[in-house]
């Protein structure tokens, strides 16, 4: 037969537990006092304990969420101020090249022979170019990022985008002496239709031709794979460029991938946006972007996008 408690038991039963309870509140301050980088960890925390351990346990749970995020946050910060470093240090380079050429213009000015000033000109044009290029990259990419940010999908037949991009960089691609063209993998490959945002795909497309062809050499070639698979349309660009190595693999669809490191024979993009921008994308249509490389055997980049009829 369960004996009575009696009130000096209760009392010390309070007592013991207010003592507990203090504990938890003691090693909480300290945690909140310091840096909040380290786990808390309290004595007698369970959650299939009593009140006081499964409030500790439940304390310890919310002390490992709010940590997990300042590092994220943390995490973030740096990324930004990389980021702003890096974009910086490239808006000044054009910028400081083309005032240096315009001054030079004026400076000399009735004393160039027509030549010389149209070089200058048109060195001064290209560091436009980039510049643009760079500005539009870091807009495009912010616009992508923001929350709330849709696809504006429809329907279309991916082997009729694919040969239009064929198209656009014929030209480029005849000047550099690499093949470039389309390949069905499976019978029925060139009317697959997907759907998806047609101007953000082409975005996509665009950027992977663009850097195949900047890294492949003459008598190269460059190829755009069509297939169905796992439900999906799949895209593959493969070229038999100089490739990658493992290392600089590690992080490359990061936005403003540090390419200098690896010098001119690095990873692909100017200004390092160019990758970050076409994974966006294909996150956005509930795809993956993968790469696989091999040094000086070229590299394929393959992604996939919602088949017409079908929720991406």
């Amino acid at each position: 037969m369960r004996r009575p408690r009696t009130k000096l038991g209760t009392l010390a039963m309070v007592s013991f537990g207010s003592s507990r309870l203090k504990r938890i509140v003691a090693a909480v301050r300290a945690w909140q006092a310091g840096d909040g980088g380290e786990p808390l960890q309290l004595a007698g925390a369970d959650a299939n304990g009593d009140k006081l351990s499964r409030l500790a346990a439940d304390v310890e749970q919310m002390a490992a969420r709010i940590t997990s995020q300042k590092a994220a946050l943390a995490r973030a910060e740096r990324q930004q101020r990389e980021l702003l470093a890096k974009v910086s240090h490239d808006l000044r380079t054009p910028l400081a090249s083309m005032q240096g050429y315009l001054e030079l213009l004026l400076l000399r000015q009735g004393s160039l022979d027509p030549a010389e000033e149209r070089n200058y000109l048109q060195t001064s044009i290209r560091h436009t170019e980039r510049l643009a290029r760079l500005v539009r990259d870091l807009f495009d990419l912010t616009r992508l990022e923001a929350e709330g940010m849709r696809p504006a999908s429809e329907d279309f037949v991916l082997s009729e985008l694919a040969r239009d991009i064929v198209c656009q960089f014929e030209p480029e691609a005849l000047q550099r002496s690499v093949q470039l063209h389309t390949a069905d993998c499976q019978r029925d490959a060139a009317a697959l239709r997907v759907h998806a945002d047609l101007a953000l795909v082409e975005r996509v497309l665009h950027n992977l031709i663009e850097n195949a062809l900047r890294h492949t050499p003459a008598a190269g070639t460059v190829t755009i794979e069509l297939e169905r698979a796992e439900g999906r349309a799949q895209v593959t660009v493969r070229d038999t460029g100089e490739g990658m190595t493992s290392e600089m693999l590690d992080g490359i669809f990061e936005r403003y991938y540090d390419s200098e490191r690896f010098g001119d024979a690095g990873p692909r993009g100017h200004g390092g946006l160019g990758l970050a921008i076409a994974r966006r994308i294909v996150w956005l249509h509930g795809g993956e972007m993968k790469i696989r490389s091999t040094r000086g055997q070229g590299t394929q980049i393959a992604f996939d996008l919602p088949l017409a009829g079908t929720e991406g």
